[in-house]
């Protein structure tokens, strides 16, 4: 692999992170909209979004194909739908967790998902877990039992938000199609719905699209391309570095969540927040460094009997 293409690579997937870090500030600029209709419109209007971007890159007769090949694989529909449910059920959430000032427990469930990842993985695929990613566990449950005893509540939406997120990359890899020709799909699914519900607030007169003001309006509609954008560069990247550099890229977004929260929002952080915050980074260094090649290698050198000390 070319150094320059993984450099390309880290630029394009580290922009992604970047732009879904921010995001919450667009979600913020709508704090007005209610999340239910925020969501109706983000579908709705990313579905349009990705039939342009189908069109202009030529890729509409490949969608036409996968289309046609629901037909006969019912196994892929079916994961197809559990993943626009899921990943609907994950956009929910999170547009709801931002504009009701819960930013930081949002930020805690997208540290937290990786490794959520990885025990669907072992539960569903029976893939087999190092001792230093055993370790890594431990400090990431150590870390969400200190807000969940020091608080009295469970962080549920940084587990909702991690575990259905978890879950749409479960769903996903049974559906092995192009990232964009996916993403359109996915909303395919679900845009009878949200447009059923557009219209319903509109028939009721509660709706806040082409009712509040032309910003909003834009705002709405711009929520497709913010969706889909991100996503595309990220599709750009991750097919030119390695899984190891995009594991530690993914830490940008939860990062800059995290700090938009605390000095922008000035939501509460306590230093008990920080203690747990503090054993779910140390639990992802660990897991990290456990993924990179050096430590693979060694790992395997000790299994044979000639590592160190031996």
């Amino acid at each position: 692999m070319k150094n320059n293409e993984v450099q390309m690579g880290a630029l394009y997937a580290g922009f992604a992170y970047f732009l879904w870090g921010i995001l919450p500030v667009y979600w913020k600029l709508v704090d007005h909209v209610q999340a239910d209709e925020i969501l109706a419109n983000r579908i709705f209007w990313s579905f349009f979004f990705m039939l342009i971007i189908l069109l202009a890159s030529k890729k509409w007769n490949a969608f036409a194909a996968t289309l046609k090949g629901f037909k006969t694989n019912k196994k892929q529909l079916f994961a197809l739908v559990i993943a626009s449910i899921l990943i609907s059920t994950n956009w929910f959430l999170y547009i709801w967790a931002v504009n009701t000032d819960q930013m930081i427990e949002a930020s805690l469930g997208y540290y937290i998902n990786p490794l959520v990842s990885v025990i669907l993985g072992m539960l569903v695929f029976k893939e087999k877990l190092s001792p230093a990613q055993y370790v890594s566990f431990g400090f990431a449950f150590a870390g969400v039992m200190i807000l969940t005893v020091s608080y009295g509540w469970f962080p549920w939406i940084a587990i909702v938000l991690a575990l259905s997120f978890g879950l749409y990359g479960l769903a996903k890899k049974l559906i092995k199609v192009d990232s964009a020709i996916g993403l359109t799909l996915e909303t395919l699914v679900v845009t009878p719905l949200a447009f059923i519900y557009m219209v319903m607030l509109f028939m009721n007169d509660k709706q806040a699209f082409l009712h509040v003001s032309i910003s909003t309006d834009l705002l709405l509609i711009g929520a497709g391309a913010a969706t889909a954008v991100p996503l595309l560069y990220f599709a750009k990247g991750a097919q030119k570095i390695p899984m190891s550099m995009l594991g530690f890229l993914q830490y940008i977004a939860p990062t800059i969540t995290l700090i938009l929260g605390i000095f922008v929002y000035h939501e509460h952080f306590t230093k008990l927040h920080m203690l747990s915050f503090m054993f779910i980074w140390l639990a992802l260094t660990i897991y990290s460094v456990s993924r990179t090649k050096l430590f693979a290698h060694r790992e395997t050198k000790l299994k044979r009997g000639k590592g160190i000390g031996i």
